[in-house]
């Protein structure tokens, strides 16, 4: 089974962002970037079926600029067997994700597409639906736990009412959340080893896939800074600033 999986060059969530001057999105000058956490677990699951036998062939796939290529290698020291980085100078936004991860399934004929449920610097949590959507393949969708069974795949999902189990015959796309793994840390050997490894480097013009944006960022603002607390003599004190201060209740 090929399993491909998508990842994305994103700021490093222990990084405090900055808004730029004009308001027209984050601050990258300086900015520590690294894989997104949900693309990481992502790559581990997949090496940990490839471990199992149950994998035959990891791809990790990145669409951007050449900065996507640090990632890249960091999923190929992770375990990937190899990489394609579908070069654009373009804002990357869901459906033109999609459409190109479709082009390249059906260039590659993966099995398995196991993607983060969502980016951390956007939170769309939209591309692994859309492309489950335009391959007309059933999904499994903030996935904490996957077997495989021959032509199927079993997956617990996280919903609002607790767990849910699904079953679904492959090919299958499912998209992780953080309770499936805990990924694993290059070794300096197997970091050392993924710059042998092969690293395909395409455009999105030889897909025939179109990724000019269909959204628009009107304006990025900072949150209002949060007020200090407010010390209270007892609870009927409490209940009266709720009440007629607050007006929660």
């Amino acid at each position: 089974m090929k399993v491909l999986v998508a990842v994305k060059r994103v700021v490093d969530y222990n990084v405090k962002v900055r808004v730029r001057a004009d308001e027209t999105g984050i601050d990258l000058s300086g900015v520590k970037m690294s894989l997104n956490p949900f693309d990481e677990i992502a790559v581990e699951e997949a090496v940990r079926l490839k471990e199992k036998g149950l994998a035959s062939e990891i791809i990790v796939v990145s669409i951007g600029d050449a900065s996507c290529q640090e990632s890249l290698r960091t999923a190929l020291a992770l375990g990937a067997d190899r990489a394609i980085h579908v070069e654009t100078s373009l804002e990357t936004q869901p459906l033109g994700v999609a459409k190109t991860l479709k082009a390249l399934v059906e260039k590659e004929s993966p099995r398995l597409i196991i993607l983060g449920k969502q980016a951390i610097d956007d939170d769309f949590n939209q591309t692994g639906q859309m492309l489950a959507g335009l391959l007309r393949w059933p999904q499994g969708t903030f996935i904490s736990h996957l077997i495989r069974n021959g032509e199927e795949i079993e997956v617990t999902r996280e919903v609002d009412g607790g767990l849910e189990t699904l079953k679904m015959p492959l090919p299958a796309v499912v998209t992780t959340d953080l309770r499936l793994n805990e990924p694993r840390y290059a070794t300096l050997p197997n970091i050392m080893k993924a710059k042998q490894k092969s690293l395909e480097v395409i455009s999105a013009e030889t897909l025939g896939v179109d990724l000019t944006p269909r959204l628009k960022t009107l304006k990025v603002v900072e949150p209002p800074p949060r007020k200090g607390g407010l010390m209270v003599a007892n609870v009927d004190e409490l209940l009266d600033k709720l009440q007629h201060e607050a007006k929660v209740i």
